[in-house]
């Protein structure tokens, strides 16, 4: 029990010591954003629910003019791909890639360009049965969400990262 305990206090200390800690809330350097996307763009809806959730930053309406914001994210535009990258000997399809590529930019209100136009892109392979057909288009809404997921955590730690306005 001694020993247990022992090694336990000392594996934390090993990681304690080489400067492991878990991951936190971003921290940003800007109190207020403008995110200037479609109004349908599911990515910018789950962005801004993330930005509102965190509470240090407020996330302007729709419409509200950029000059008002101290940030301003640009996604012109956002693609979701299905490419065929496998064939079986009969010439069926075996297996799809599913892509969502995003460009942003960030920009101050006044319009000073804090990151340039940046190309993000999240892929995922799935396997395709014809028996199967409903199930792999849950699979594939299912991979789509998980992608968008992913990216609004990039878009957040690219954020995070800007230190001066």
């Amino acid at each position: 029990m001694k020993r247990r305990l022992l090694l336990a206090a000392v594996a934390a200390a090993l990681l304690a010591g080489c400067g492991f800690q878990l991951r936190q809330a971003p921290d940003f350097v800007f109190d207020s954003i403008a995110i200037n996307a479609p109004s349908t763009s599911p990515l910018a809806n789950e962005l801004r629910r993330s930005l509102a959730a965190d509470g240090r930053v407020r996330v302007l309406p729709a419409g509200t003019d950029a000059a008002q914001a101290n940030v301003v994210l640009e996604v012109p535009t956002e693609l979701r791909e299905k490419v065929v990258v496998g064939l079986n000997a009969s010439g069926q399809v075996r297996e799809f890639q599913l892509r969502t590529r995003i460009h942003f930019r960030v920009r101050t209100g006044r319009g000073k360009e804090l990151i340039p136009d940046t190309e993000l892109l999240q892929q995922r392979d799935i396997s395709f049965n014809e028996s199967a057909v409903l199930a792999k288009e849950a699979e594939e809404a299912l991979l789509y969400r998980d992608m968008q997921a992913d990216l609004v955590q990039q878009l957040m730690r690219r954020l995070a990262a800007i230190r001066t306005l």
